[in-house]
């Protein structure tokens, strides 16, 4: 009767899923999406890695998906446009 809630749920991965960092343009991007209100609200780090020590971004955004993979994608996909748009200024 309420398989299809139950399939949400499944699809669903916990908030404390963790995501492998991918590297893009040697820049490292970390998605972490975060558990609100029954949905996955996109966010994640980009990390550069110096010489003297490891820089760090915190992205957050509005977004909001059903699934923590769904938000993991789109925080990536969004991430990489930052490093194109703004390379290491990023961090200024």
């Amino acid at each position: 009767m309420f398989t299809w809630l139950k399939n949400l749920f499944a699809s669903s991965a916990p908030a404390g899923t963790r995501f492998e960092p991918v590297e893009y343009k040697g820049f490292y991007i970390i998605p972490e999406p975060g558990a609100e209100g029954g949905q996955f609200r996109l966010q994640g780090r980009i990390v550069h890695h110096r010489q003297d020590a490891p820089r760090e971004y915190r992205l957050i955004r509005a977004d909001l998906l059903p699934t923590a993979e769904q938000a993991a994608e789109l925080m990536v996909s969004k991430a990489r446009r930052l490093i194109d748009e703004n390379g290491e200024r990023l961090f200024d």
